[in-house]
């Protein structure tokens, strides 16, 4: 009986009926109460988004995989005390963390989210030492800033430990707890698709979906509020809508994206991987004086609460499950537990390993399979009498040389496999690395390495993205985004970044398509309500805004950039205390968030707190130190605490970063005219005109230095050029008030 109720509750969970799961493991636990048929209801709980059901069920337990499934629930519910006893009890210094590889990810992620960082950092490393595919793990050591070379990871050592996995039949890989619960062999016959780890997911935050590794289907984990916004009232959020709120139909998945045959491209047609997948979209000319650089190069130089930078989206990663050598079936990477199950021999099948059949053992027991079938056929051909004793030996003897045929065959396609896989992961982790590390352009140039299919990819497609978007090319950023769509619809993967570059871009029809497009996909993704916010921030309408950022914090409130977005929109409504409350929240998640340490040297440099301005933006520019954007305001910074030199020195090298932002030339000129550098600041100023040659600011400056060197004429036409162009209101009225006093040499305008 107990065998059967095992075995319904794994194929219930492998068809994702969790609720006839749940039902049956109960069965199962009240007649066979065991702490190996706790774990089997605990999981089934998770799966169901029910952590507070397996916390309850494991609390106390003590076997390995129940504190690793206890640690998870605890993970979930935000006990990260609790969930950090588990895995390394206090009365216990010595005990190896339990599951191995996952064990050590998951207390990673602890340390990460209790402000660890070298700690949280020695752990993923522990986890890549024992299972060198476990991408998660390596995605989180470039968030912190301290990832190796991927050349270095994932080279020669990585592959040895790949074969000794895949090799090894009596003793399973390392990480693996083999555990046999109850004395019996454990074994489940798990889909590949069904061992994807959710950490990182594409609609939710990597933290939080780390506990859906536990799971066989792709449920999505609860997400707590952990005391931000704990007053903001919830939404009415159904469950995700299957049918799309906006009248018109999403584009198609884009087919065939890599052109096939002699007549798919013409002679000189550019052959890398960007040209394979063609932009439906003409997006309009960049605009040198925008939000993302300068919104308004004018005397209200700190009146923007800043450009919405970007924030690092985690990809996704596989799971990884090993057979041992008597049939014992182990899991590693924690999408699936050891449950107990009573199995015979004609039943038994190798269980899928890495989302792959593993080659080692599946041709190894397919050889023993095929071989004795012959052996058999043949011996019940012989004249209907037993074998004789040559038979016998001839039949063992060629068993023996076939299986070690295979085995040999089994042994150079796992060697050459994993150096495939290997190689893949290089290009794609050093790419990652150089992105996290915000060197873009080094990062795209190692993208463009990869394979054509590999390239044309979601995940790689919004990299690329983000990578222009922060080298504030959003015209590049948007086809990438746009491509990125076409080849995966489904997927939430950086499309918090693309409505952002579709706000700086001004496209207010298509971020508010994409918005509604984003909600039908999921209600419950927190991109989904960045979208949307960002569509109700376009319009200026910013207390709308600030409910859906709000809205995308309480889904998430791990997203760090969902923060800083609420800190934007508390700038915009001049709510100062709180924007750097909501700030604060997103460096407690990401201290390498630069976004967020930009935001609060904002404020500061609004409220002329010009020390505490200075050292953010050094904290920001540590981060990102080819930002062009941070180093024209650091130099604002300096200059405003009369350090010119120093102000000078950091503009050319922002003018350096980027020759196409006007930003540090304005600057440049205006520390060039306290300085009484009149010809200086007029060279620069004509550079800039070249660059934007229809930003008012410019002129009225020119036309104060004119002012300053008794040139009335020329003051004069540069003032009324500065009109000509329609500033705005405020500068209007600052350029007519300067008119008017032309002629009184000690009156002098420094703000226009």
């Amino acid at each position: 009986m107990e065998g059967v109720l095992i075995d319904c509750v794994q194929n219930s969970l492998r068809h994702l009926l969790y609720r006839n799961a749940i039902f049956m493991c109960e069965r199962l636990c009240s007649e066979f109460p065991s702490e190996a048929n706790l774990q089997l209801l605990a999981a089934c709980y998770l799966q169901s988004n029910q952590a507070y059901s397996a916390y309850h069920i494991l609390k106390g337990t003590q076997m390995p995989q129940s504190r690793y499934l206890f640690a998870i629930s605890c993970f979930q519910m935000d006990l990260l005390n609790e969930a950090e006893m588990a895995l390394c009890p206090s009365n216990e210094p010595s005990a190896e963390v339990p599951n191995g590889a996952a064990g050590h990810y998951l207390l990673g992620l602890i340390y990460r989210y209790t402000d660890r960082m070298k700690s949280a950092a020695h752990q993923f490393n522990q986890a890549l030492s024992l299972d060198p595919l476990l991408w998660a793990a390596y995605e989180e050591l470039c968030k912190l800033g301290a990832a190796g070379e991927a050349t270095s990871v994932f080279g020669e050592s990585a592959s040895e430990c790949i074969q000794k996995q895949y090799m090894s039949h009596d003793v399973g890989p390392p990480g693996d707890d083999h555990n046999l619960v109850s004395g019996r062999q454990l074994a489940e016959s798990v889909s590949p698709r069904q061992l994807r780890l959710l950490h990182g997911n594409n609609v939710k935050d990597n933290s939080l979906n780390h506990n859906a590794a536990v799971f066989a289907g792709n449920a999505a984990a609860t997400q707590p509020n952990n005391g931000v916004h704990a007053n903001i009232s919830f939404y009415n959020t159904p469950s995700p809508m299957a049918t799309q709120l906006s009248g018109v139909a999403p584009p198609p998945i884009c087919r065939n994206m890599v052109p096939n045959g002699p007549n798919s491209s013409s002679g000189g047609a550019d052959a890398s991987p960007r040209s394979t997948v063609k932009s439906t979209i003409q997006a309009p000319r960049r605009k040198f004086v925008d939000e993302g650089k300068l919104r308004k190069i004018s005397g209200r130089l700190f009146s923007d609460s800043g450009p919405r930078r970007s924030t690092r989206l985690a990809g996704e990663t596989g799971s990884v499950a090993n057979i041992t050598g008597n049939g014992t079936t182990t899991n590693h990477h924690s999408s699936k537990y050891p449950v107990t199950s009573k199995i015979t021999s004609a039943a038994f099948r190798a269980v899928t390993v890495r989302k792959e059949k593993s080659w080692s053992s599946e041709s190894f027991n397919e050889g023993i399979r095929s071989e004795v079938d012959d052996t058999r056929s043949n011996a019940t051909t012989t004249s209907g009498s037993s074998p004789s004793p040559d038979t016998v030996s001839v039949s063992c003897d060629g068993l023996i040389m076939s299986m070690g045929s295979r085995a040999s065959m089994s042994v150079s396609k796992i060697a050459t496999g994993a150096s495939d896989v290997l190689s893949l992961l290089k290009i794609l982790g050093e790419a990652f690395r150089l992105s996290c590390l915000y060197r873009c352009q080094d990062a795209l140039d190692v993208f463009l390495q990869l394979p054509h299919k590999q390239y044309n990819t979601g995940w790689v497609l919004s990299q690329v993205g983000k990578a222009h978007f922060e080298l504030v090319d959003y015209l590049e950023a948007e086809r990438a985004f746009s491509n990125a769509r076409l080849a995966s619809p489904y997927s939430l993967e950086g499309m918090d970044i693309y409505s952002t570059v579709l706000y700086h871009l001004k496209e207010d029809m298509r971020l508010s398509y994409l918005a509604q497009e984003l909600i039908s996909t999921d209600r419950l993704a927190p991109q989904s309500w960045c979208a949307m916010g960002n569509c109700f921030s376009m319009q200026k309408d910013h207390e709308t805004a600030l409910k859906n950022f709000q809205r995308a914090v309480q889904l998430n409130s791990r997203f760090a950039y969902a923060h800083t977005l609420c800190g934007h929109e508390y700038v915009a409504l001049e709510d100062f205390e709180n924007g750097i409350k909501s700030y604060q929240n997103a460096l407690q998640v990401d201290g390498r968030h630069y976004n967020a340490w930009y935001g609060l040297a904002m404020i500061y440099l609004r409220q002329e707190k010009y020390e505490f301005s200075e050292h953010h933006f050094r904290k920001a520019l540590q981060i990102n130190p080819r930002s062009s954007v941070i180093m024209s305001y650091l130099g604002t910074s300096l200059h405003a605490l009369k350090r010119n030199e120093e102000a000078l020195e950091i503009m050319e090298n922002a003018i350096i970063a980027d020759k196409k932002n006007p930003l540090p030339m304005y600057q440049k000129a205006n520390i060039l005219v306290s300085m009484e550098d009149f010809n200086g600041a007029l060279k620069v100023l004509e550079e800039l005109k070249e660059y934007a040659p229809r930003e008012s600011s410019v002129y009225a400056l020119m036309g104060k230095i004119y002012k300053r060197r008794l040139m009335y004429d020329k003051a004069m036409l540069h003032f009324g050029l500065a009109l000509d162009l329609k500033p705005s209101a405020t500068d209007v009225a600052t350029i007519k008030a300067a008119i008017e006093k032309l002629h009184v040499p000690d009156e002098l305008e420094d703000n226009l």
